[in-house]
């Protein structure tokens, strides 16, 4: 392990009888998973594995994160034992079809909002197919059921130096908890929708193996089928009413998509306006 890194520990026992059981489901062989009983945020020790030449594929998961965080740096809160706090090295310098999605075009740059749409499918296919329960993507990185969150997705680029990679983290909130005044009416977890837990290798696996097969679509080129897959999922990127801050003040409109890069399309009374970052706010 780098320096200064906790050293991780004996994977649980049913990560290690999931990992057995879906042996079949990985066409690469299985996953390098590492685990440790608590970190600062799993993002943050992949990152220092990837710098130090960890493999693609190496997944990173965490009992608790004391510092997990989210988009535009807001925490994510990560109890001992509540959620699935997991993160991804992703090497997709190498691969042509890949980079040529980069917003610069440059080599050894990443277009992490189409890692993001692909990432985002695959968790909700997985988490739909260990729960049926209808959850639903809200762009651009939440999981969402009804209108309360269930699950987030941060994609972190680095390159240079001959160490590019892309850091995917994500975290399934499992089990109820006491979540902190300004996101309890917006909260969920698989045990309150569901009334009871589940198992949280089996959960873990299948986010995996479904993120295997969404990013091997993202590396052949594949982006209309991702697009699409996100779009059947994505029900409230269109039609949905949105507001948001601008330099000349708030904004609003209706969602009307997604374009092929991942921006989403708000009409308002003077057109279509195109949404890359910032909070929208959904009314």
């Amino acid at each position: 392990m780098p320096d200064s890194l906790p050293s991780p520990v004996a994977l649980p026992d049913d990560v290690v009888a999931a990992l057995d059981r879906a042996r079949g489901h990985f066409s690469a062989g299985v996953p390098r998973v590492l685990y440790f009983p608590s970190v600062t945020s799993t993002n943050d020790v992949a990152a220092r594995m990837a710098d130090v030449g960890a493999p693609d594929g190496t997944v990173i998961v965490a009992q608790m994160q004391a510092a997990g965080r989210g988009r535009l740096g807001r925490t994510w809160f990560s109890p001992p034992g509540a959620g699935l706090y997991a993160s991804v090295i992703l090497r997709l310098v190498n691969d042509p079809d890949a980079m040529s999605f980069a917003a610069d075009g440059e080599p050894g740059t990443f277009f992490t909002p189409m890692i993001t749409l692909a990432a985002g499918v695959a968790f909700a296919e997985a988490v739909r197919g260990c729960t049926h329960l209808p959850v639903d993507i809200k762009w651009p990185n939440d999981l969402v059921v009804g209108r309360r969150k269930l699950a987030g997705i941060l994609a972190e680029a680095a390159a240079g130096g001959g160490t590019g990679h892309v850091i995917l983290g994500f975290g399934i909130n499992l089990r109820s908890a006491a979540y902190p005044p300004e996101i309890a009416d917006r909260a969920t977890s698989i045990e309150a929708e569901l009334g009871r837990a589940i198992d949280r290798g089996t959960l873990l696996v299948e986010c995996l193996a479904s993120l295997a097969l969404w990013t091997q679509a993202l590396r052949v080129g594949r982006t209309d089928a991702i697009l699409d897959r996100w779009r059947s999922l994505a029900p409230s990127s269109r039609g949905a009413r949105v507001e948001w801050t601008t330099a000349a003040g708030t904004a609003s409109g209706v969602t009307d998509g997604i374009d092929g890069e991942g921006a989403l399309l708000v009409r308002t009374g003077s057109g279509i306006e195109r949404i890359i970052a910032g909070e929208i706010r959904w009314l």
